[in-house]
């Protein structure tokens, strides 16, 4: 269990998604990005676990829990399943902090992230980078040492390529960097299956499938809400080069494999009829919701006018409940 390219899930600010500061806001959050660290040790260590991005860690989690029991055929042993989930926390800990060293001087410049630790210079450059390259030794170590050999290739393979694969060659160069840099924030589906099994199978490849196709879409309508931000980065997000409709209209083509690849694991892992009938129904609403985004489009509507915060919300709904499916229909099958 790792890291998503952000993916594969996001940080969003108190603030409500896309609209913009007022003034005295706006230079509040200024003054708090150009004040000194807080120096309690409470302070301190609030701003160590936000450099891991502990809500896109929960999203790993809603991946690689379910994915046990199916492997399991059944309930998975609990010491397996507390030593994978606390070596993957570490894991995706190490990669999110390691992100924040690198993209600190985009970060200082979004709305969305403006008020991590590197931005508020809560934590220096220098240990933020320390820490998450201790965190990735321990998650590695602990891995190899307290599950298995192939589980720790996994975690330490997702942390690489975020690291050097998404975050240093693709986030800033590419429109598609969601969509390859996608690939570490599916590695979670194969370490679960991994830490029960010890070996892979296509059944935890098509899961990896579900999650590389669902992530492009869903990255891809936060984007939209926080287009400006991009651009005043410089990231080249498909918002920030593409028009609404192409983004639109290219989310709905992965929202269709998303769902294809959903089903395909049907017969596959020879999965019950509870899993089949939850994957068929959120594949129905997920998609009617990216078909009301592309008629939006074509009718002109435009900016935040489309609510694509809804289809992006929505998706983390669909991926957690068609998770929720694989877990629980080997317990009913």
């Amino acid at each position: 269990m790792t890291v998503l390219s952000n993916k594969r899930g996001v940080e969003l600010d108190e603030q409500v998604p896309g609209a913009p500061a007022a003034p005295l806001e706006a230079a509040a959050a200024e003054a708090g990005a150009a004040a000194p660290a807080e120096r309690s040790l409470g302070g301190s260590v609030r701003a160590y676990v936000a450099l891991t991005k502990p809500r896109v860690i929960e999203l790993l989690l809603i991946t690689t829990i379910p994915v046990m029991f199916l492997a399991e055929r059944g309930v998975p042993p609990l010491p397996v399943v507390l030593l994978t989930l606390a070596f993957g926390t570490m894991s995706a800990g190490a990669a999110n902090a390691i992100n924040c060293y690198i993209d600190r001087d985009i970060d200082a410049k979004m709305r969305r992230t403006r008020r991590r630790p590197l931005a508020r210079h809560q934590v220096t450059p220098a240990r933020a980078l320390i820490f998450g390259i201790t965190l990735a030794a321990l998650s590695t170590a602990g891995f190899l040492v307290a599950v298995n050999p192939l589980a720790a290739a996994g975690s330490l393979f997702a942390i690489l390529f975020y690291v050097f694969v998404y975050s240093l060659l693709l986030k800033r160069r590419t429109s598609q960097n969601v969509v390859w840099g996608g690939i570490a924030g599916c590695m979670p589906v194969l370490i679960g299956w991994a830490a029960i099994t010890g070996e892979l199978a296509w059944t935890p490849l098509v899961l990896f499938g579900v999650v590389f196709l669902w992530t492009p879409p869903h990255t891809w309508t936060l984007a939209m809400r926080y287009r400006e931000d991009y651009a005043v980065a410089k990231v080249p997000m498909l918002p920030v080069v593409a028009t609404e409709r192409r983004v639109v209209t290219e989310s709905l083509v992965y929202t269709y494999a998303t769902v294809a690849c959903s089903l395909l694991l049907w017969p596959v892992a020879g999965m019950g009829p509870v899993y089949g009938a939850v994957a068929v129904v959120l594949g129905l609403v997920f998609l009617a919701e990216g078909h009301r985004l592309l008629r939006a489009v074509r009718a002109g509507v435009t900016g935040v006018h489309l609510r694509p915060m809804r289809f992006f919300h929505l998706s983390n709904v669909y991926l957690a409940l068609l998770f929720t499916a694989v877990a629980v229909d080997p317990l009913l099958h």
